[in-house]
């Protein structure tokens, strides 16, 4: 693992964005939240919206190829930040090149992406990590779109939580307020759910369906 995360380091561009990474320890930081709970949920499909150089496509997909149950990575991004995802060889490439060879990109919104026929042929979700356009409305947007397919066990990941701020990923002219802060308040109110919230860095919140009976985790055991 060590060298593996000694390889994702060397791009500089991955070790940003407020998931608490450090590399002179080789830490991924909030990452390796997102890396355990793939590993213990072991699910066959993750969906991630959002990601600026593909940390958490990569640290999910790397969860999944480590569970050796062909476990996918679905990553929805449209490239409005810049053109890094709009090519689909060079985005093969960028994730090949860390060993990461189950992600599929779809350069979509989450409006477009629910709207298309490789929406419907994934099926259930095992863990949808939130990490697109931070207002509250698009991360009600996003979430909602994969709350009712969740597994038994899954759960939604929200990033940016921590608090607000003003963005300029998008260009001075699109300048916006994360207020994804705001979405998760009102996920607290609703009583069928469990929300956790993990300030560091940016924050992550992890929010899953209470449940009557423990989720059917898998399990090795004969």
């Amino acid at each position: 693992m060590d060298e593996w995360i000694a390889k994702l380091f060397k791009d500089k561009n991955l070790t940003r964005m407020g998931h608490l990474q450090r590399t002179n320890d080789l830490n991924l930081g909030l990452g390796w939240i997102y890396y355990g709970l793939a590993r213990v949920v072991r699910p066959k499909i993750v969906v991630v919206i959002g990601s600026y150089r593909g940390f958490v496509p990569m640290v999910l997909g790397k969860a999944l190829l480590d569970n050796q149950e062909g476990g996918e990575v679905i990553f929805i991004d449209p490239s409005y930040v810049d053109d890094f995802w709009k090519d689909p060889d060079s985005v093969v490439d960028h994730f090949a090149s860390f060993g990461v060879t189950n992600i599929r990109h779809h350069l979509m919104t989450t409006q477009e992406f629910v709207a298309s026929e490789f929406n419907r042929a994934i099926g259930s979700v095992g863990i949808v990590f939130v990490d697109g356009h931070h207002s509250e409305e698009q991360a009600q947007f996003d979430f909602e779109a994969f709350s009712d397919r969740l597994d038994p066990g899954g759960m939604a990941l929200f990033h940016d939580t921590a608090g607000y701020r003003l963005s300029k990923m998008h260009g001075p002219e699109r300048t916006y307020r994360h207020q994804v802060k705001d979405y998760i308040g009102r996920l607290k109110q609703d009583r069928t759910l469990q929300v956790l919230d993990i300030p560091f860095a940016d924050g992550v919140t992890v929010v899953r369906k209470i449940e009557t009976q423990p989720a059917a985790i898998p399990s090795d055991r004969n």
